[in-house]
């Protein structure tokens, strides 16, 4: 018989939430967030800070609110306060699984403001890691998505954490194992309808391809590598570049950016086009617009274009952006 995976340390797999004070745990039920909740049980700096979970109910399933409420037991039962938060009004029928997500974050955001929690927290895994990687990859993503997740990131302003990240699933469930706490089993994760549970069902194939989810995180801290000397660059760049910035309105001389890097142009461009216009491009638009700006200034030619509520030009020898007429903007939305 196959060992079983190590425990992970409570101490060590919860040090990232060390400076916080206040935390909301999303705990959905499943082996991966129930193994947080028990790991946080046991953290030794648990006494010491003010811990809460929080339970989606999406409402579309209809057992979602006896399993909410199942968690609520639970984590009662180990000294935490409990929330059911509950996705209302009518529901989508395309995209619903981005746009469940979309609910839970919200919902999740509102909840850690209203107990005044400093941060989030989310029970994401290694597996999830190399699934990530790997939808994003079917998809065309730059380094930013193949970086997939990080230990921390922000969403409405407030910190988001993934202490498991290093851990994989089967470590998770051995958690609950070992504690003799069941869990519950989310039917949609089987369901072929949605991409992920079909790339989950490749993994064997992919795996003998040399594929696997070691190779897939690989990938993802090779990424996470040039994605982080990248900002760096681009941020450097744009310190030094001989620019006009203003609230609404960015001018820069035409050879400046002729000598950019692609890459740095395309990460300038979607900064000062977020900070004017108010939107962030989706990357295929970015890199049509960006093409179109490097060709014109090749050329030195004159070019115009709308992106994210900005409107982009070259005229002359000089670049600007400012943001896109209201009458205009209203007319695309």
């Amino acid at each position: 018989m196959p060992a079983e995976p190590p425990l992970p340390d409570p101490a060590d797999a919860l040090a990232p939430l060390a400076a916080h004070e206040t935390l909301l745990l999303a705990v959905s039920g499943g082996p991966d967030s129930i193994a947080l909740m028990l790991l946080a049980a046991r953290w030794p700096l648990a006494a010491q800070k003010r811990i809460e979970i929080a339970t989606v109910d999406h409402g579309l399933r209809a057992e979602a609110a006896r399993e909410a409420a199942q968690v609520g037991n639970w984590a009662r039962a180990r000294g935490f306060v409990h929330h059911i938060l509950r996705w209302q009004g009518k529901k989508p029928t395309t995209r619903i699984q981005e746009r469940a997500r979309e609910a839970r974050y919200r919902l999740l955001c509102a909840c850690a403001r209203e107990i005044g929690a400093s941060a989030i927290v989310t029970a994401h895994h290694a597996d999830d890691q190399a699934e990530t990687v790997l939808f994003r990859l079917t998809r065309g993503s730059g380094t930013a998505g193949l970086a997939a997740m990080a230990t921390e990131s922000r969403i409405e302003g407030l910190p988001l954490l993934r202490p498991l990240l290093r851990f994989r699933k089967a470590e998770l469930e051995n958690v609950c194992a070992v504690a003799g706490q069941d869990f519950v089993s989310d039917p949609s994760n089987e369901n072929p309808a949605y991409a992920r549970v079909r790339l989950r069902r490749l993994a064997a194939t992919l795996a003998a391809e040399g594929l696997d989810s070691k190779a897939l995180l690989r990938l993802s801290a090779r990424a996470a590598r040039a994605e982080e000397a990248l900002a760096w660059s681009a941020e450097r760049a744009a310190l030094e570049l001989p620019a006009e910035r203003e609230t609404k309105r960015f001018h820069v001389a035409a050879a400046a950016l002729r000598a950019l890097p692609r890459e740095l142009l395309l990460r300038l461009l979607a900064a000062e086009i977020a900070r004017i216009g108010g939107g962030e491009p989706r990357l295929e638009r970015l890199e049509r617009a960006g093409e179109g700006l490097a060709a014109a200034l090749a050329a030195e030619r004159r070019f115009k274009t709308t992106l994210g509520g900005a409107i982009v030009t070259l005229e002359g020898d000089a670049v600007a952006i400012a943001p896109e007429p209201p009458r205009r903007r209203a007319e695309i939305t």
